[in-house]
């Protein structure tokens, strides 16, 4: 489990392709303290297991499945990325709670910055029409690992707020548009979906989330 607050950004050293799976380098920095053999850490918001150590380089294996539904396989030797260590029990929650399990990846369509260093801006995106049914306005999602907030949704679209703070410690400081991004929708979201596609009161073919079927729910 993680918050999307990131603690650093790592350097991938090296991406190993093996058979339709893949091994990733990551030199991850101050953050190795403590970091044992089969920890859990977040590689641009995947749940990654730890392979191996060597310094303060980590290894990890990424399936066909991961390489298919996120970025990884488009990872060069030396680009940042965002790296977090899986959440203790006690540990502060700045973010929401993310699970790692990316939904798939996204385009970004435009980053509109506010004039001015301290003012950040917007990032618009464009996913699968099934992620943004599992979105709503005010609410979380996570764009590489990072915990944002909804400003806007369309299908097939979202827009989140950009502060300066996610623009220094984050990758989104130099993504452009048309760089691609993982997505993982709010696991509330997906449950409140899950539960309206399956009620009585669901049509046939399920639209997403609205409020007026939220209310008939009783939310």
């Amino acid at each position: 489990m993680f918050t999307g607050i990131i603690e650093h950004l790592g350097t991938v050293e090296r991406l190993v392709h093996r058979a339709g799976a893949a091994e990733v380098f990551v030199d991850i920095g101050p953050l190795i303290e403590g970091v044992k053999l089969g920890d859990s850490i977040a590689i641009n918001g995947a749940c990654l297991t730890v392979k191996s150590i060597k310094g303060t380089i980590v290894s990890f294996d990424i399936s066909g499945e991961s390489l298919e539904k996120t970025t990884f396989g488009k990872l060069r030797t030396s680009e940042k990325i965002n790296v977090e260590r899986s959440l203790r029990v006690g540990d502060r929650l700045g973010g929401h709670f993310i699970s790692g399990h990316v939904d798939g990846t996204g385009v970004i369509e435009q980053k509109v910055l506010k004039t001015g260093s301290a003012s950040g801006g917007t990032l618009g995106v464009s996913v699968k029409e099934e992620l943004t049914q599992m979105m709503v306005k005010k609410g979380s999602v996570a764009v590489d690992g990072i915990s944002l907030t909804i400003v806007d949704i369309s299908p097939g679209w979202f827009s989140v707020a950009l502060i300066p703070i996610t623009l220094a410690a984050t990758t989104l400081g130099f993504k452009k548009a048309g760089d691609a991004v993982n997505i993982e929708t709010d696991m509330f979201g997906k449950w409140i979906k899950k539960f309206v596609s399956a009620s009585p009161l669901s049509r046939e073919k399920p639209t997403g989330i609205t409020e007026e079927k939220l209310k008939e729910l009783g939310f």
